[in-house]
């Protein structure tokens, strides 16, 4: 899908949706808008169900103030208009009101945006805006001062955070990627001391190049590999759904029985992947025309090593992300299904899946299917793609039951013997 193609007022209730289902905003909350090149600003109307949004409920406001559309627009228009005008560069903004958001801006903190190597690259220096009232010439100038800055997002005191960027959905991703980092931050508090990455850790994942490979042009294309691209499309689209990981970041592959393999792209928006979108990798060769996941040759390099290994995903879902940015053990031995699915889970330094791929590969076994890599992701192998789905479903699930237990009292796993008695009903070697 080209985002970009769509007109303004579909662009603004797409993401609107995407923004109330995923809970980020209520029926009355929240704000979009695009500037064209025309200069005319496309924005959100007020008093507007946001979850039942049509294009038809969206304003246009000419640059004279002439305002086109059904409704009144959002009462937070003046501060968009405030920042365009600052910021000529800018070309839309997002304003919502998040919970995890707000209760940073309750407590006047701004999320940590240095846990995991790409936040701070999406969404920059987050700076604070003073409190006033919504819709006030006031806060429009509170909020355009920390624009002109140069910073691209801002939490409000006591209200919500406001995004900007050169497009829509690249405001949405630093929108949705200061939440993640806002939620990982409070489960991290729950088991520990968070670990943040210093500036060198940030830019060595920065500068991390895309795999060098060689083209081809995919002459056939099997009913298998069309079968594959759409599965995982469907399974891509669901871990997103369930939050699994956010817009660009998280990798799924698995692997043909030529060998080749098929993996995600780089940047493409996870919750729009179409199968035409997934990349196939044959030979060290990579389909023409695509940019595959930095990742594949981590994945090339476990598939090689590892003939058992057919699906390998990669994410940072929150929960189990809290272990990998703080020094908590997560141990797998809470429910049999955790300890049946999980076994041993260890953990490797953070940019080892870059820099040490041959040992990165090599720490999978069939007692440690799962790794998790310090202040960065986890790697889940799978026999198949669900298995590695579900592996990964219950990874996540099974870190939120242990941080949820931290608020009740003391944990109690399961004992060795109750281990062995679990090993030997389910054949576990």
């Amino acid at each position: 899908m080209k985002f970009e193609l769509m007109h303004p007022a579909d662009q603004l209730v797409m993401i609107m949706n995407r923004i109330y289902q995923y809970g980020m905003t209520t029926t009355s909350g929240g704000n979009l808008s695009i500037r064209d090149e025309s200069g005319d600003i496309w924005i959100t109307p007020s008093g507007i169900d946001k979850g039942s949004l049509t294009r038809a409920d969206i304003n246009c406001v000419k640059p004279d103030g002439t305002i086109l559309g059904p409704h009144k627009p959002s009462v937070e228009l003046p501060f968009h208009r405030d920042i365009y005008r600052i910021r000529p560069d800018l070309r839309a903004i997002v304003h919502a009101h998040p919970p995890t958001l707000v209760a940073f801006s309750l407590a006047r903190k701004i999320p940590d945006t240095h846990l995991v190597p790409d936040a701070t690259l999406v969404c920059g220096n987050v700076a604070m805006a003073k409190y006033d009232v919504p819709g006030s010439e006031q806060l429009g100038k509170n909020i355009a001062e920390k624009f002109a800055e140069g910073h691209n997002t801002v939490i409000l005191e006591n209200h919500g955070v406001v995004c900007g960027s050169t497009n829509l959905f690249k405001a949405f991703m630093a929108f949705e990627t200061l939440d993640f980092c806002g939620r990982l931050e409070i489960d991290a508090k729950k088991l520990g001391t968070p670990r943040s990455l210093t500036d060198a850790q940030i830019e060595l994942e920065s500068a991390k190049a895309h795999p060098p490979m060689d083209a081809f042009v995919a002459r056939v294309i099997s009913s298998e590999e069309c079968a594959g691209r759409r599965d995982m499309c469907h399974l891509i689209h669901r871990a997103y759904d369930q939050r699994l990981f956010t817009s660009t970041q998280g990798t799924f592959s698995m692997r043909l029985s030529d060998g080749s393999f098929l993996i995600t792209p780089y940047m493409k928006d996870r919750k729009y992947l179409e199968p035409e979108d997934i990349v196939r990798i044959k030979n060290g060769m990579c389909e023409t025309g695509k940019t595959p996941s930095r990742a594949a040759l981590l994945v090339q390099e476990i598939f090689n090593t590892h003939p058992e290994i057919n699906s390998v995903i990669i994410a940072h879902p929150p929960a189990i992300m809290a272990f990998a940015v703080t020094d908590a053990t997560f141990d797998s031995r809470t429910i049999p299904e955790s300890y049946i699915q999980l076994r041993d889970v260890k953990r490797v330094p953070y940019a080892s899946s870059s820099l040490d791929i041959e040992g990165t590969a090599n720490a999978f076994c069939s007692s440690t299917p799962v790794l998790i890599v310090d202040n960065k992701c986890v790697i889940v192998a799978g026999a198949s793609l669900l298995n590695a789905f579900d592996k990964l479903e219950v990874l996540e699930y099974s870190a939120k039951a242990v941080i949820a237990a931290q608020d009740i009292g003391k944990i109690i796993n399961i004992t060795p013997e109750e281990v062995k008695d679990i090993e030997e009903a389910f054949h576990l070697t």
